[in-house]
């Protein structure tokens, strides 16, 4: 079979950015010189929240889990080199989506790009960030009208561009189960488009319905996960016809990039994920009707920290050697008339179609947030039950769990670290920008963004005037919030217990006891300081917590250690537990035991969970922390006692 007959492979991307712009640039290229054929940025999350690197609420996270943008300045430096014109850019930004495009767009007009010729997506869903991400800034109704502003103006503007890209990646990470991933993006799709349908002309419509892309992922159930997207299209394509009335083909197609599932990858014997994240990407490579257009694949080691360039390069290679080695991309679908599969898809649908119902009778996506964050949590609560109970079997974890070290883990350099004088570097350079440019501009900049933002005019022409200014991420962000105000996720943890009580008999009974030496329920404040959105961890410590008969306080992301501190000695608090999964652990945790030691509260134990190497964690015992907890503890039963244990007579003396 002749070259010219194979299909052309998919875009392969590595997810990629830390540290600074300029870091971030060395490493972009050096992974297009390897092969990589499109960039995806990661942001960190002040970027991400539209927070500038010296906000409060920044200290630790900048540059951590992805490059620190706060002005026309870093994406300049980002893109030093890299003809846009040229490129095709996946952005994995959200709430602040019109912004980091409007820096793009004011970079390549620098670069002498023809604006029409761009090619990329923004990801620009706001509504997993309230079922999962975390990373929203406002509340769901200017936030949608954000998402298709962005749209509208792209319509025009940038007809290459991908305006919004549907993202049940994160659903599946907070517990989804297959009908509810399909459910929840194709809700949200179809929110946007109701939304957007009043931006554009009839006749363009179709054509915005066609450049609506998603972003899903692959777990480790690889026949139900390649059912899935055939589902997937199988229902976009029956939304598209029968909802908006698109009748070209084209514009019902099915388009979307994959990351497989990171929630999948595991602590132990880590080098067992190489073979996952292999068969997770066949389930979106092997159907070429339901095949991904884009593939990017995580590192083996992103459980125990920062993948360094050549664990990325692992992963490029490994989508390498399947679209080129084999000979995958010279065949026709190969599971049309399965049997197996096509029944398989059609029970997947029926139960999407039952699920898209019932959010349908509450109003929609929007309305519904509630309701669909309470589903996950739930769902969660199940998967993890499973797997604590061997029902779902995690090799390395909950069986054949001994083996011999890894080499691939030995050696001072095996895991990458952000150098922490990164954070001083960046705020420097951020000042210096403020110092150098014209304060009027800026000043006229922003209240031309605070104008359109508050009369309801596209969003995106005021935003390339204010990057232009040299106006800060941190000051576009302000503009949002102090027009629109900010928003408070729901945590999908009531107050009540649920009916899970299989196996929490003598956990039950050991609380009971604390009780009734403390003369009431112990009290168990759940904390996440800092940025980091990724709450699955404290949602189902606080929810196992309530289960087994604590008064649980949680109230759910983005706190500052103070706000922390404040509520455990206004609660009356028995114990802390931290989430934090970004790796600010060390900075986070030394501001809150500070502030612990100020206001006398030593006596009440911290207890920290998170993605944090040995020595790092070691260095949180040293300052006071109890116990630490890694993605190896999975066994949350386990983590109760320990609470339970340390949960003392020293608050009732506190008293």
């Amino acid at each position: 079979m002749t070259e010219t007959m194979k299909d052309r492979p998919w875009l392969f991307r590595t997810y990629a950015g830390h540290s600074t712009a300029k870091a971030s640039n060395a490493l972009y290229r050096s992974n297009l010189a390897k092969g990589q054929t499109g960039l995806s940025v990661a942001f960190d999350l002040p970027t991400q929240t539209g927070y500038d690197s010296d906000h409060e609420l920044s200290r630790g996270e900048v540059g951590k889990v992805g490059v620190p943008v706060a002005h026309l300045g870093d994406m300049r430096t980002l893109f030093d080199g890299i003809p846009l014109e040229q490129m095709n850019t996946s952005m994995t930004i959200n709430a602040p989506a019109p912004w980091l495009l409007a820096l793009y767009i004011a970079v390549a007009e620098e670069q002498g790009a023809d604006i029409s010729k761009l090619q990329g997506t923004v990801q620009n869903d706001i509504i997993k960030e309230y079922l999962s991400r975390g990373t929203y800034i406002c509340p769901p109704k200017p936030s949608l009208r954000m998402i298709t502003d962005v749209a509208a103006y792209t319509r025009e503007h940038l007809p290459k561009w991908n305006p919004m890209n549907v993202c049940s990646y994160h659903l599946q990470e907070a517990g989804a189960t297959p009908e509810q991933e399909l459910a929840f993006a194709l809700a949200t799709a179809t929110a946007v488009l109701d939304d957007l349908r009043t931006k554009v002309a009839p006749e363009h419509f179709p054509d915005m319905v066609g450049r609506i892309s998603f972003f899903v992922n692959a777990g480790i159930r690889f026949v139900t996960e390649m059912c899935k997207m055939r589902a997937f299209v199988e229902l976009w394509d029956e939304i598209c016809r029968d909802r908006y009335g698109v009748e070209d083909e084209k514009y019902r197609r099915f388009r979307y990039g994959v990351q497989v599932n990171s929630l999948g990858l595991t602590e132990q014997q880590p080098e067992n994920n190489v073979y996952r994240i292999l068969i997770e990407a066949l389930a979106v490579t092997l159907s070429k009707k339901a095949r991904a257009r884009a593939v990017q694949l995580p590192a083996w080691n992103e459980a125990l920290g920062l993948p360094r360039p050549w664990d990325q390069q692992w992963s490029l290679r490994m989508q390498q050697i399947l679209a080129y080695e084999t000979d995958l991309l010279e065949y026709e679908d190969l599971f049309d008339g399965n049997p197996a599969v096509s029944a398989r898809v059609e029970d997947l649908k029926a139960n999407a179609r039952a699920e898209l119902a019932q959010i349908d009778a509450l109003g929609g996506a929007v309305a519904a947030i509630d309701y669909m964050k309470s589903r996950l949590v739930d769902s969660n609560s199940d998967r993890i039950a499973r797997v604590e109970t061997g029902e779902t079997v995690v090799i390395g974890v909950n069986r054949w769990t001994q083996g011999e070290p890894s080499p691939l883990t030995a050696g001072e350099d095996a895991i990458m670290v952000v150098d922490p004088a990164v954070e001083a570097d960046q705020i420097a350079r951020l000042n210096a920008w403020r110092a150098e440019r014209d304060a009027d501009a800026v000043a006229h900049a922003l209240k031309a963004l605070r104008e359109a933002a508050s009369t309801g005019a596209n969003i995106m022409p005021p935003s390339i005037a204010a990057a232009k200014a040299g106006v800060t991420t941190g000051e576009w962000g302000d503009v949002m919030r102090s027009v629109f105000g900010q928003y408070r996720g729901p945590t999908g943890v009531s107050k009540n217990p649920s009916n899970r009580t299989e196996g929490l008999d003598d956990i039950r009974a050991a609380v009971d006891a604390v009780a009734a030496r403390l003369g009431r329920r112990p009290k168990f404040l759940v904390g996440k300081p800092g940025l980091d959105g990724h709450s699955n961890g404290a949602e189902q410590i606080a929810a196992r917590a309530r289960d087994c008969g604590m008064d649980i306080h949680y109230e759910g992301i983005r706190l500052t250690p103070a706000e922390i501190v404040a509520a455990a000695r206004e609660g009356n608090v028995d114990i802390v537990g931290l989430s934090i999964l970004s790796g600010s652990h060390i900075p986070l945790v030394d501001s809150l035991m500070k502030l612990m030691r100020e206001n006398d509260l030593t006596h009440i134990p911290v207890v920290v969970g998170g993605i944090i190497p040995e020595d790092d964690a070691r260095r949180l015992r040293a300052m006071g922390v109890a116990k630490v907890y890694t993605p190896k503890d999975f066994e949350l039963n386990r983590i109760m006692f320990d609470i339970v244990g340390l949960i003392g007579p020293e608050p009732v003396a506190a008293e």
